[in-house]
């Protein structure tokens, strides 16, 4: 009998082929572990430059790529941690970095001119297609949280104002004007996705806008309220942030959904992914399982409870079954 002998080579495409095959399996499982781990030699001899910007949530999901790149047996570069919106934006377009997680609102809304679609999926595929087009940077597939703006305040003004949903503001504004005040953070007073176009959609001027340099400083001052001391009622979160609970924060329906859907997902410059297909099916798991809540969860391992961003990543990656 005339025996075949298989290369080397073709002994890794098939095992790769394998690999690939579970990660699609497993990410359809449900419950811890389901991810199914990272082949060690995936993505063996490659160097991948790994950016973000410079905010708590930003830093966790580079970290977790950071980590998963280099289980997959990539050599990693560290440029995270990139101050604003425009500066990771344009490190990944000019080839500074070679990918960074984007949220789908902030890039069709703010870099891409667009109004915003109220339908996550369609909102996802409409930006995926144009920035390919525009940019050639390719979006892998989203995440189900949805680390979106709206507003929030202290449980006990929440009862107390009545202001459920944003459209509440106007009978505040008309009744006791002093106070309906708001903490924004500098970059949210003039995005066109932030506090002018809010104003805009709902036909309503705040009397009194308070803006901070450090988003972060927005939750301390709501906590308090005007009748402690702080500075405003109410402020600009995100509702992935993790320090809504803690601060015994209430956020308030945007009842017109003016502000844009904000799924974050993996933004990879074309020729970067032509070069590693395998990270498609990587980071496909992965971002299946950060919704809203498990975002929220990280965010304050970090933000609230001190845990250094590498120990939270890692321990969330071993306890889905994506490291060993």
């Amino acid at each position: 009998m005339r025996r075949t002998t298989r290369s080397p080579s073709a002994l890794l495409v098939a095992a790769f082929a394998a690999f690939m095959l579970v990660i699609a399996g497993c990410g359809e499982e449900e419950g811890t572990g389901s991810g199914g781990s990272i082949p060690a030699d995936a993505l063996k001899g490659k160097s991948i430059t790994v950016g973000s910007k410079d905010s708590t949530e930003q830093k966790l999901l580079a970290v977790i790529t950071i980590q998963v790149l280099k289980a997959a047996g990539a050599t990693v570069k560290d440029k995270t941690g990139l101050v604003g919106n425009v500066a990771a934006r344009e490190a990944l377009t000019s080839g500074d970095i070679d990918l960074y997680w984007e949220y789908t609102g902030t890039a069709w809304v703010t870099y891409l001119k667009e109004k915003a679609i109220p339908d996550e999926r369609k909102q996802y595929q409409a930006v995926a297609a144009k920035d390919l087009e525009v940019n050639k940077i390719r979006w892998l597939e989203p995440a189900p949280a949805n680390n979106t703006y709206t507003f929030a305040v202290k449980s006990e003004s929440y009862e107390r104002f009545g202001v459920r949903k944003i459209s509440d503001f106007e009978t505040l504004i008309s009744t006791i004007p002093g106070e309906a005040s708001v903490c924004v953070g500098e970059q949210f007073s003039t995005r066109k996705d932030g506090l002018p176009g809010v104003e805009k959609a709902y036909a309503f001027k705040f009397p009194k806008v308070v803006k901070l340099e450090a988003e972060g400083l927005i939750y301390g001052e709501i906590n308090q309220g005007v009748d402690k001391g702080g500075t405003c009622n109410f402020g600009q979160v995100s509702i992935t942030d993790g320090r809504i609970s803690p601060n015994n924060l209430r956020t308030i329906e945007d009842d017109k959904d003016f502000f844009p859907k904000n799924n974050p997902a993996l933004n990879v410059r074309e020729e970067v992914l032509k070069a590693n297909p395998q990270l498609e099916a990587i980071f496909r798991p992965i971002a299946a399982k950060l919704d809203s809540k498990k975002l929220q969860d990280l965010n304050a391992e970090v933000e609230v409870n001190g845990v250094p961003d590498d120990k939270v990543v890692q321990e969330w990656l071993k306890d889905e079954g994506f490291i060993g």
